[in-house]
């Protein structure tokens, strides 16, 4: 069945993580965010009381820090975690250092440091929605020259790194900051979902998504959520 307007600007985040954003275009944001009643306003963490003023309850505020690298220090990735939910952030996507996924002995740390987070962020607040960002073109960059041992350990380490998110306590594992080499694909969904099985965790996906076609494509593979700055031209697409 066809999902109405309603329906799927539910599903929608509508971002603007520009190195230009200012505070007119985020009351922007959060003015369309109202209008179409998309799930929240993603802005830059500079910006977050100001969402929150703009927006109150009537929508989600969420930011993204350690944005798009993922290689701060834990210490600072835990500052901003508190920083945030004080400022009134409702929803927080987090790049982990996915570098450490690329060894071995760094995957240890790499699962520490998503436990971590996640319990200061539920001692500052119980729910708080907690996303994990993989940036899946890091591991499988979707070019079809690769090996098929390269192909191997890709989709290997976007399942790995699933399971550690899901172990965690998150509640998202989010495929793609939207600034990395590529954005998500159907088949980044299909082995993210072969990683956590039937688990309680959400998928979101972002990442160059500016069709209605798209949208359906990704809800329909098992994604929950999805991050566009085209949001609005997604939605008046619905006929």
């Amino acid at each position: 069945m066809t999902q109405s307007l309603q329906e799927i600007a539910a599903h929608l985040d509508l971002a603007n993580h520009h190195a230009g954003a200012t505070a007119e275009d985020v009351k922007e944001v959060c003015a369309n965010v109202i209008k179409y009643g998309f799930n929240g306003a993603f802005v830059n963490p500079c910006y977050i009381s100001l969402a929150k003023a703009e927006l109150g309850d009537r929508a989600k505020v969420g930011t993204a820090f350690s944005f798009p690298l993922g290689q701060d220090t834990l210490d600072m990735k835990l500052f901003a975690t508190r920083e945030a939910i004080k400022l009134g952030a409702d929803e927080l996507d987090i790049v982990p250092n996915n570098g450490l996924l690329l060894t071995e002995s760094g995957f240890g740390q790499y699962r520490d440091e998503l436990r971590v987070i996640v319990e200061a962020a539920h001692e500052a607040r119980a729910d708080i929605v907690v996303k994990f960002i993989i940036e899946t073109g890091l591991f499988l960059e979707g070019d079809v020259s690769a090996s098929i041992d390269e192909k191997d350990r890709g989709e290997f380490l976007i399942k790995r790194s699933a399971e550690a998110i899901l172990a965690s306590g998150a509640n998202f594992v989010k495929i793609c900051s939207g600034m990395g080499k590529r954005g998500a694909s159907l088949n980044d969904v299909r082995l993210v979902k072969e990683a956590i099985g039937t688990a309680p965790i959400k998928i979101k996906v972002a990442g160059g998504i500016d069709t209605i076609t798209e949208v359906r494509g990704f809800l329909d593979a098992g994604a929950q959520r999805i991050g566009t700055s085209k949001a609005v031209e997604i939605v008046e697409q619905i006929v």
